[in-house]
Order: structure tokens, then C-alpha cells, then sequence
């Protein structure tokens, strides 16, 4: 993993917030795909009376996800960062016209393929950190994904910035 213990103090610090705060309800943004599994898991694991709503992605007017890291990257990095939505765009045409032809389940590596293919495409990006097509509720690797969906997300770093994105298959 690219962040050891990360999780451990999310899960930590939510806990705690969640303990002080005692909300009825609480919203995380999908972007981080992983903490939101993790959050929904504190609050079914500790019966905790809280309604967890994870919210689509908040997007710039060109794909990219919006992030406190986007700031660090330079205006010709940040032109070119779109290519990450992109990524994960053109692996979500692949699974949606495979099952519209018919075809039940879409092979996951098929679709890292996709996102390989064409994060490629951009000399910017100096590190695939990891493509991952996971279950939606358990964050588990697929190896095949059909009606009832996944998420394909997705590290790299584009220049010096490591930038994570990601995108539900439904």
C-alpha cells in the first residue's frame, strides 16, 4: 500500500468525530473510494445510529477530480491531467457497450488494460501506481464485473503529484 497506516487514523479520527459530533448524518465524496468503504464499515461494525451518504465525485469542467492536489501542479501538468478521467472513461465505454451487446460479465483486466492504454498516451505520467477494478461494497479485487457493477480506480503520479481518481461501473 502506498500510504501504511493511513487507514488505521481515518478510521481513528472519524470514530472519534463521530463519537463527539454524534450526526444523523454524514457525506464523503466518492473520490476516495477506499475511506468511503472503510466509513460505511466503522458505522455498520460499532452500530452506529448514522446515515452514511457517499456522493459523486465534484468535477472540474474537464473531468478532472477536484483535490487540495491540484493546486501543485504546474499549468502544464494541469492541462494535461485530464487524461486520468479519460483513463477511466474510455474503461467504462468498454464495460457499457459490452453489456449492451449481450455480454454478461467484462473481464477486469480488460478494462486496466483500457486505462493503461491510454494513460500511456501521456509522457507526463511517470507513475501507474495501480489500476484496481474492486466490489463496490468490499473494496475486493474482481476479476470479472457484470450487472451489479465495481469501481475501477486508479493511482499515478503526473509530474511530482500523486493524483487517485475513480469511476463506478453500473
Amino acid at each position: 500500500m502506498a500510504r501504511p497506516g493511513f487507514f488505521r487514523g481515518v478510521a481513528t479520527v472519524v470514530t472519534k468525530l463521530f463519537n463527539i459530533a454524534q450526526p444523523t448524518n454524514a457525506y464523503f465524496g466518492q473520490k476516495d473510494a477506499v475511506q468511503c468503504v472503510l466509513i460505511k464499515r466503522i458505522v455498520d461494525d460499532l452500530d452506529m445510529d448514522i446515515n452514511v451518504q457517499i456522493m459523486d465525485t465534484v468535477r472540474e469542467s474537464d473531468g478532472l477530480a477536484m483535490s487540495s492536489r491540484n493546486a501543485y501542479l504546474s499549468a502544464d501538468e494541469r492541462e494535461r491531467a485530464p487524461i486520468i478521467y479519460k483513463a477511466l472513461f474510455a474503461a467504462q465505454e468498454v464495460f457499457d457497450s459490452r453489456l449492451a451487446r449481450g455480454i454478461e460479465e467484462v473481464d477486469a483486466t480488460d478494462l486496466q488494460e483500457v486505462v493503461k492504454n491510454v494513460l500511456e498516451t501521456e509522457p507526463m505520467i511517470e507513475d501507474i501506481q495501480y489500476i484496481a477494478v474492486d466490489d463496490l461494497e468490499t473494496m475486493q479485487p474482481l476479476q470479472k464485473v457484470g450487472n451489479e457493477g465495481g469501481i475501477i480506480s486508479l493511482a499515478c503520479k503526473l509530474g511530482s503529484v500523486r493524483l487517485i481518481d475513480n469511476i463506478v461501473l453500473r
